[in-house]
């Protein structure tokens, strides 16, 4: 299956729903992603790249999203935070001739961390990547981001090495990136793990809330 790129729609889970970003979101994305901790790890180009004020974001946030790709908006489809934005992450950097995609930019509230919503949004997208033909997902973190390279091993991809040198960081400091994949071949075995913890979430009745 020759690989094409997936039209930008609404990709729905049980709990959240992704949408294509347009600058209706960004009053929702300020408030799910301006916080300390979700930039500690790398987000933004760490710490240094939080924003000041909503002005600065507005600015800053959609000259910072791939230029080639599909960014998605993840909005909670129930419970008591229904209807709101929790953050956002992307589909991009296609290479249809080798047929690699690339699922990253990626930013969560951090009241949602270890939660579905991560493994709801990575199961959609890779869904969206495989589904069109794509035969290899590449997603990486910051080396020094522990909490996020655990949680790219924990969605069943393979790590791959270091790439030295490759991001520079907001502080002007150069990031090392830990790169991993998931390949076509890999994926009924990956896409059956994250269904299990979906599920195990919503045996539990795990409601996603935003609190206070």
């Amino acid at each position: 299956m020759s690989a094409t790129i997936p039209a930008p729609r609404t990709l729905t889970g049980r709990v959240i729903r992704l949408e294509p970003y347009t600058s209706e979101h960004l009053a929702g994305l300020y408030r799910a992603l301006a916080h300390p901790e979700v930039f500690a790890g790398g987000y933004g180009g760490g710490p240094a790249g939080l924003w000041a004020d909503e002005d600065a974001f507005r600015e800053r946030f959609p000259a910072a999203l791939p230029t080639t790709g599909n960014t998605y908006v993840a909005v909670l489809q129930a419970g008591p935070d229904a209807g709101a934005v929790v953050g956002s992450s992307s589909l991009a950097d296609f290479d249809v001739r080798r047929e690699h995609a690339h699922i990253g930019w990626t930013g969560w509230h951090p009241a949602v961390w270890g939660g579905p919503v991560n493994p709801e949004a990575k199961l959609l997208m890779l869904t969206e990547a495989f589904d069109h033909g794509f035969g290899r997902v590449k997603l990486q973190a910051d080396e020094r981001n522990a909490r996020s390279r655990a949680a790219i091993l924990k969605l069943g991809a393979t790590f791959e090495g270091i790439i030295r040198r490759d991001v520079l960081r907001a502080d002007g400091s150069w990031r090392d990136s830990a790169v991993h994949s998931i390949l076509i071949d890999e994926w009924p075995g990956v896409r059956a793990g994250l269904e299990a913890r979906l599920a195990a979430f919503a045996d539990a009745g795990a409601v996603v809330r935003l609190g206070a």
